[in-house]
C-alpha cells in the first residue's frame, strides 16, 4: 500500500477504536479518537521511513522492529499506541498488497503476503484498504467485547465454580 493507504488505514481504525473503547459519541469519543488517532497515524507511517534508507518493506517491515514499537511504552512510558499503527502497517501491506513483507528479516529475505493484495497503484487499492480494516476493527471487537468473558469464564472454571 502506499501512503494515502496507510493513512487511510490508521484514521478509519482509530475512529472505529474510538466508539469500541468510549461507545458513547459524545465529546469523549472523540478525545479518544484524537489521542489514539494521532500516534497510530504516525506509527502508521513510521515503516515506510526505510524508503529513505535500507531496503523498503524489509528493513523497517519486520517483526524485530514491531517488537521493539510493542516495548516501548513499557521502558520509556509513552508512545502507548504506536504500535497499533506498525502493526495495521505491516497488516495491510501483507493482506492489501500483491508483494508482502519481510517479518524475519534480516534473518530472512523473503517476503509473506496473502493472495488477497492488489497493486499499489491499483483502482482498487482504497476498496481493499476499507475492508482489511473492517477485519482489524472486527478482531479489535473480539478482543475487546469477548476476550475479558473468556478470561472470565476460564477462571471460574480453574477455580471450580
Amino acid at each position: 500500500m502506499n501512503k494515502k493507504g496507510h493513512v487511510l488505514n490508521a484514521v478509519l481504525l482509530s475512529i472505529g477504536l474510538g466508539y469500541l473503547l468510549v461507545p458513547v459519541g459524545d465529546v469523549e469519543t472523540f478525545k479518544t479518537i484524537i489521542m489514539i488517532g494521532v500516534p497510530i497515524t504516525l506509527g502508521a507511517l513510521f515503516p515506510d521511513v526505510d524508503t529513505a534508507f535500507g531496503k523498503h518493506r524489509k528493513t523497517l517491515h519486520n517483526l524485530p522492529v514491531l517488537l521493539g514499537f510493542v516495548a516501548f511504552p513499557y521502558v520509556f512510558g509513552n508512545l502507548e499506541y504506536v504500535w497499533i499503527g506498525v502493526l495495521t502497517h505491516y497488516v495491510l501491506d501483507v493482506a492489501g498488497s500483491k508483494r508482502g513483507i519481510a517479518l524475519f528479516y534480516p534473518i530472512s529475505t523473503q517476503e509473506y503476503g496473502l493472495p488477497t493484495g492488489v497493486t499499489v497503484s491499483s483502482k482498487r487499492a482504497d476498496f481493499v484498504t476499507a475492508v482489511v480494516t473492517v477485519g482489524e476493527l472486527a478482531l479489535a471487537a473480539m478482543v475487546v467485547f469477548e476476550l475479558p468473558q473468556l478470561v472470565f469464564e476460564l477462571g471460574r472454571q480453574l477455580v471450580g465454580l
